[in-house]
C-alpha cells in the first residue's frame, strides 16, 4: 500500500511539474521581444521533431534517415489544401497532412522495418531521397519554384500553436509509451526481439505502428511549419539536415528518454540562433556541433538528461570520466 502512495505522488508530483511548465511557457509572450518569441516557437517545433524521431530511435531502436519525408507530407499537403484553387482553412489541412504521411508510413514501414540496423537507414534515407526528387519535378508542388502560402504574420498565433502541438506530442508519447500495452511492447522488442517474439509480442506490427505514429507527430509539425513560414521548397522542407538535426537532437538530450529530446531540441536550437546572430550565416555552427555530440558520446553516453536524473552523483561521475579521459 505504501508503494501505491509512492507512484502516486511520483505521479502528481510530476503532472504538477508538466502543469507549471505549460503555465510558464503560456506566458512567455508577454515578457519577451518578437524576435525572442520567434525563436521560442523554433524551439518549440524542433523539441517536438526530436520527441517524434524518439520514438523510432529511441524506443524501437531503429536509425531513420528518412523523416524529413513526413516533414515534407505535411507541409506539402498543408500548402496544397491551402492555395487559392482550394482555399481549405489551416486548422482544416492537419487531418489530411496527418493521414497522408500515416498511410506512407504504414505502406514503406512494412517492408523496411523487417530490416536492420544500417540496411534500414539506408533504405530511409533512399526513401526520403526519392520523395524530394519527384517532389521537385512534379507540377502540383510547384517543383523548384516551391509554394506560397496565405501570410498571416501573427507570431503570437504561431507560437501557440507551436506549443499545443508539442505539448500534446509529448504528453502523448507519454501516455502511450509509458502507461499502455504498446509502450512495454515497443521497449521489448528494444531490449531483445526474439525474447519479445518468443513472449507473443507481433514485433512487426508494433514497429510499423511506432513509425506511423512517428510520423504523424513529423508531419503534424511539417503543417504549422509552412504556414508559419509562408513559403516551401523541395530543400526546405525535405532537405536531409532536416532528419540530421533530429536524429542529433534526440541523442543529445538522451535516446529513448520522454523528456531528453525537449532538453536536446532547445539546447541546440538556441546554440543554433546564437551562432547565425553573433557570426552571420557561417559553417561555425557544424564544427561545434560536432564538438558538443563527441563529449556526449565520450562522457554522457546517455545524454544531457542523465545529468537532470542523476544529481550530484550523475556530475561527479561525469568529471571522473573526464580526468579519466585525460
Amino acid at each position: 500500500m505504501a508503494f501505491e502512495s509512492g507512484q502516486i505522488r511520483t505521479l502528481v508530483t510530476r503532472l504538477a511539474a508538466i502543469v507549471g511548465g505549460l503555465v510558464l511557457l503560456s506566458l512567455l509572450p508577454g515578457f519577451v521581444d518578437a524576435y525572442t518569441l520567434r525563436i521560442a516557437t523554433g524551439a518549440l517545433m524542433w523539441a517536438g521533431l526530436a520527441c517524434a524521431w524518439n520514438i523510432v530511435g529511441g524506443y524501437a531502436g531503429y536509425i531513420s534517415f528518412g523523416h524529413s519525408a513526413f516533414f515534407g507530407i505535411g507541409a506539402y499537403t498543408t500548402a496544397i489544401l491551402m492555395q487559392s484553387g482550394i482555399g481549405a482553412p489551416f486548422f482544416v489541412t492537419l487531418i489530411p497532412a496527418i493521414a497522408v504521411a500515416v498511410v506512407v508510413a504504414v505502406i514503406i514501414g512494412g517492408p523496411t522495418m523487417r530490416l536492420r540496423g544500417a540496411y534500414f537507414a539506408i533504405a530511409t534515407w533512399a526513401f526520403a531521397e526519392m520523395l524530394m526528387q519527384l517532389v521537385t519535378v512534379v507540377d502540383f508542388t510547384g517543383g523548384t519554384a516551391g509554394l506560397s502560402l496565405p501570410a498571416y504574420l501573427n507570431e503570437f498565433f504561431f507560437y501557440y500553436t507551436m506549443l499545443a502541438a508539442t505539448a500534446a506530442s509529448f504528453l502523448g508519447v507519454w501516455y502511450l509509451i509509458e502507461h499502455t500495452r504498446f509502450g512495454f511492447r515497443l521497449k521489448a522488442l528494444r531490449d531483445h526481439e526474439p525474447a519479445a517474439e518468443a513472449m507473443g509480442i507481433r514485433t512487426n506490427l508494433v514497429k510499423v505502428q511506432s513509425f506511423a505514429l512517428s510520423a504523424a507527430i513529423t508531419a503534424l509539425f511539417g503543417s504549422v511549419y509552412a504556414y508559419w513560414t509562408t513559403f516551401i521548397d523541395p530543400h526546405s522542407v525535405m532537405g536531409p539536415e532536416i532528419t540530421d538535426q533530429m536524429v542529433v537532437m534526440a541523442l543529445l538530450g538522451g535516446l529513448g528518454t520522454i523528456w531528453g529530446p525537449a532538453l536536446g531540441g532547445v539546447l541546440l536550437w538556441v546554440v543554433n540562433r546564437y551562432i547565425w546572430a553573433t557570426f552571420g550565416d557561417t559553417v561555425i555552427y557544424l564544427p561545434i556541433l560536432g564538438l558538443i555530440i563527441a563529449l556526449v558520446v565520450l562522457f554522457l553516453p546517455n545524454g544531457l538528461i542523465s545529468l537532470l536524473k542523476g544529481g550530484s552523483e550523475r556530475g561527479h561521475e561525469l568529471i571522473s570520466r573526464i580526468i579519466r579521459k585525460l
